[in-house]
């Protein structure tokens, strides 16, 4: 079983690891577009443009299913890329549900990039699972940036973390998987004030039911 997994930079090698380490017989390739980033900027004619072709070399390579992690994208494209491409295509989200259910206080914070903060599939999101629910949306647009070109600056996640913290918010959603990479320091900084989720265990889980969607379908002669 080939496993694509596509990401706009480094975001999604974390994605793919977390599959080689629970699926070890899957074959994962990962592919980026670095030389575009960064995407949470783009509108999504621009992403279309970008993400398509790339999309389609992995499906000529032999790709099974095709992560597509990266929020921007599944939070603006998902729908024109499962019509362009047949191959099963498991997209990425902000954690919105899980997040409302968990939380004691009523009051949330999603970190993620401008496009995907501002798509429909995220307003969506907000609307179905977290009515009565406070969602706090810190300014994050520069840390996809800070992860990929090795630059942290931890005051400014400190302080971004110590804003929603301050506001009562008691879960944060990680709704970018290069926040991935600083996750242990926003864990740090919110210990014991809130819980940090980030959608890995349930890509995994969605790629595992896939396989075994797949592994039933009648073979071709």
């Amino acid at each position: 079983m080939k496993i694509g997994v596509f990401d706009s930079g480094v975001g999604g090698r974390s994605v793919a690891r977390a599959i080689q380490r629970t699926i070890k017989d899957a074959v994962v390739v990962v592919r980026e577009d670095r030389d575009n980033l960064p995407y949470g900027t783009k509108t999504p004619e621009q992403l279309l443009t970008l993400v398509s072709p790339i999309i389609s070399g992995m499906v000529s390579e032999g790709c099974d299913i095709i992560v597509i992690a990266c929020n921007t994208v599944s939070t603006t494209l998902i729908h024109e890329l499962r019509d362009e491409f047949k191959v099963p295509l498991i997209a990425v989200e902000p954690m919105v549900k899980p997040a409302a259910e968990k939380s004691n206080a009523g009051i949330i914070a999603v970190c993620a990039t401008p496009t995907t903060l501002a798509s429909g599939r995220y307003q969506s999101l907000k609307r179905r699972f977290a009515e009565g629910v406070t969602v706090l949306e810190p300014d994050c647009s520069d840390w996809a940036m800070m992860v990929e070109t090795n630059q942290i600056d931890h005051d400014a996640i400190a302080m971004r973390i110590g804003e929603v913290l301050d506001q009562g918010a008691d879960v944060i959603v990680l709704g970018c998987t290069h926040y991935h990479w600083i996750e242990d320091e926003i864990v740090t900084l919110a210990k014991g004030k809130a819980i940090v989720l980030q959608p890995e265990p349930a890509i995994v889980n969605q790629v595992k039911r896939v396989i075994g969607q797949l592994s039933k379908r009648p073979k071709q002669a």
